[in-house]
């Protein structure tokens, strides 16, 4: 049974850091089953994009041009975990951040193969950056 959760989120004034994590379950992060992982964020009526994203092997990176340079992207294959390392925070960094299982990444693109109601992504964690 595949099962993503996300931590770590939470209120921050603008400036501050926050780490979130992703812990995973039910399937393989190699080249056989889940060869990508990321991160994605949605305000309230908008779409979901991609802010970071990693291939099992960690050669091919993704990150949005708003968040590079002060977001980084890593992840413990022996821990299952995907982690997001986000410093320098701004208001508009607000949102709610998704980890998602199955993403396709290459350098300088990120897309997410499962639906959204796939058990491929997680529930989210809120982050919210005061001014």
């Amino acid at each position: 049974q595949v099962q993503v959760a996300e931590s770590g989120g939470g209120l921050v004034q603008a400036g501050e850091s926050l780490r979130l994590s992703c812990r995973t379950s039910g399937f393989a992060f190699d080249d056989n089953e889940v060869n990508a992982m990321g991160w994605f964020r949605q305000d309230p009526g908008q779409k979901r994009e991609a802010v970071s994203c990693i291939s099992w092997r960690g050669d091919k990176t993704y990150y949005g041009n708003s968040v590079k340079g002060r977001f980084t992207i890593s992840r413990d294959i022996a821990e299952n975990t995907l982690y997001l390392q986000m410093n320098s925070l701004k208001p508009e960094d607000t949102a709610m951040y998704y980890c998602a299982a199955d993403v396709f990444v290459e350098d300088g693109y990120c897309s997410y193969n499962r639906p959204l109601t796939s058990a491929y992504w997680g529930q989210g964690t809120q982050v919210t950056v005061s001014s």
